[in-house]
């Protein structure tokens, strides 16, 4: 029992916090301490009981949940999982310091519900292993950079992310230059929400972002992010590089996957890539990782100090895919002397 991961649930629903409770309850690793109806009480029951993971609804009286974080995240930073049916609350509650969001179903039927605890279960499992850091990103452009007129030996810069990844690929990609070569990104999102999350760097970012469509032809100055519930890889032809996008099984466990989009940046582009892991739980894209790195592309790895989660970039590292390890705030100059050289 003690080593259980103490969970508040946090609900202004009371039917709602009540089957989400019995249910998460059944596993054993988990013990709801409590729950709440909306942040007052949520507060006070925090305090009262020390979680070390809170779910948390947006949608409730008094206050919603992306300002109850924005205040409790400062003075108690515990890892909370956000339950969202929408992609931009999703977005604004990771902004605001949670570590994880779940799609609140749309129940049709038992099975709807039991899928739905299950992926929350999962989540909270990875949120009591994870650490609250400060996901603030600066809306404010730093002094833009711009790269010279000569080629870049570097013709794609593949990332990989999955728990704490959002926040960590816009600190990564927020300020490199629009003339930036190709960059294509996996992140595990699902349907809907990855669409939302290019929209939100697309704004941000000196270049522009799309989800991942097939057959888009690669470019500089463009960023592709992979489509929830798709296979992203990249291909290559007499006229440069393009991406396949497909539905198709999970890969070490994702759809998307981070291995597949590696593993096929590994075949194509070989040592004119850079390959980059960051935060998230598992090894999904270890493997690929280590392709590219073998295949001669230079390879970086999120440091234990920075990630949220340090699963993938940990796993990359021991097997040695990793050619520099570093902090998150580090990466994009690394990321700019690279492809500079």
């Amino acid at each position: 029992m003690q080593n259980r991961i103490k969970t508040l649930i946090v609900d202004d629903s009371i039917l709602f916090r009540s089957v989400i409770s019995k249910m998460i309850q059944e596993d054993e690793d988990i013990e709801i301490v409590g729950t709440a109806g909306d942040p007052y009480e949520a507060r006070d029951k925090i305090l009262e009981f020390r979680p070390r993971v809170l779910t948390l609804d947006i949608e409730m009286p008094k206050m919603d949940g992306i300002n109850f974080l924005k205040k409790l995240i400062p003075q108690y930073p515990v890892p909370t999982v956000v339950v969202t049916s929408l992609p931009i609350n999703a977005f604004e509650a990771l902004d605001a310091g949670a570590i994880d969001f779940v799609r609140k179903p749309l129940i049709k039927n038992p099975q709807d519900m039991m899928d739905f605890s299950l992926e929350l279960r999962e989540k909270i499992k990875i949120a009591g292993k994870s650490k609250v850091i400060d996901n603030i990103t600066n809306s404010k452009k730093a002094e833009k950079k711009t790269l010279s007129n000569i080629k870049s030996k570097i013709d794609l810069i593949a990332i990989g992310a999955s728990t704490g990844g959002p926040e960590a690929i816009i600190k990564t990609i927020q300020n490199l230059p629009a003339n930036i070569p190709p960059i294509v990104m996996t992140q595990h999102m699902p349907p809907k929400f990855t669409d939302m999350f290019a929209q939100r760097l697309n704004k941000i970012c000196n270049f522009e972002v799309v989800e991942a469509k097939d057959g888009i032809r690669l470019k500089e100055g463009l960023a592709v992010i992979a489509a929830g519930d798709y296979q992203m890889r990249v291909e290559k032809d007499a006229n440069g590089y393009y991406i396949s996008s497909k539905q198709g099984e999970k890969v070490s466990g994702h759809c998307p996957s981070v291995d597949v989009l590696f593993d096929s940046v590994a075949d194509c582009a070989k040592s004119k890539a850079i390959g980059i892991i960051l935060t998230g739980m598992g090894a999904d894209g270890s493997k690929g990782l280590l392709k590219m790195h073998e295949a001669g592309a230079f390879t970086i790895g999120q440091n234990m100090e920075s990630s949220v989660v340090y699963g993938m970039p940990k796993v990359a590292f021991e097997i040695g895919a990793v050619s520099k390890q570093c902090a998150l705030d580090d990466i994009e100059d690394l990321i700019y002397k690279q492809i500079q050289v």
